[in-house]
């Protein structure tokens, strides 16, 4: 079984331990998910569930005031019958078409917190766990975190797989990639040569576990209450 996380998810789980720092607030937030590949996505949230998207469709989720942090992510080649059940070539999850879990990786995938410290919210893109779908992730009326590269056709042959190109850790599941063991401190836990692959293609999402450290620039950082898109091959048309 594969050993991965993210260091964003660890910045997601500390802020959530700490509830008395949360202001009430009222907002809700709505992302709008568009699909401008030339190919069918099967959008994925959790929480939120999922949808069949062709070409040049959206959805849009309006997020409760009670949720507080999710992600975002895409499915490929995926199956479906009439009851929902089926499967994806990268980003299943558990063979549902409304996702209840995190989709099997590789994925390219957009994380949030929502109204944390101050009313404010916390975004980013991570490549940690690898790539299958290019995404922008865009608070409306701001340039965003933009990973459009055609990462996968790139990939290297040892993180190579249908559809997508896996993070290291999932690969190797060493202390090394992961981060983890004597490798879980900010000093032992560096870029690789894969994460900066990944880097050098989308230097604005995460690509190890460490990477938000060396790199605070690429969390977002929004009143609660803005809307986004997120948008996959983009650019969204006006």
């Amino acid at each position: 079984m594969a050993v991965s996380f993210s260091f964003s998810a660890k910045l997601l789980s500390f802020l959530l331990s700490f509830p008395l720092i949360f202001t009430f607030f009222t907002h809700a937030t709505i992302f709008e998910i568009h699909n401008q590949c030339p190919y069918t996505v099967w959008a994925a949230a959790q929480p939120g569930g999922g949808r069949q998207l062709k070409t040049g469709q959206s959805w849009i989720l309006n997020m409760k005031p009670s949720i507080r942090s999710g992600r975002v992510w895409g499915r490929t080649n995926c199956t479906f019958n009439s009851s929902g059940q089926g499967n994806c070539t990268t980003g299943d999850c558990n063979g549902l078409l409304q996702c209840r879990s995190s989709g099997s990786l590789p994925i390219t995938m957009a994380e949030y917190t929502l109204s944390a410290i101050d009313n404010i919210d916390y975004l980013d893109m991570s490549l940690v766990d690898g790539f299958n779908i290019p995404m922008d992730l865009i608070p409306r009326g701001a340039l965003g975190i933009r990973c459009r590269a055609d990462i996968n056709s790139q990939c290297p042959t040892e993180l190579r797989v249908a559809d997508g190109c896996n993070g290291p850790c999932v690969v190797f599941q060493t202390d090394e990639y992961c981060c983890i063991g004597t490798h879980n401190t900010l000093d032992k836990c560096g870029p690789t040569s894969y994460s900066k692959f990944f880097k050098k293609y989308c230097p604005d999402a995460y690509t190890y576990p460490y990477d938000q450290v060396n790199d605070p620039a690429s969390t977002l950082k929004y009143p609660s209450g803005t809307k986004y898109n997120i948008v996959f091959c983009g650019p969204l048309e006006a």
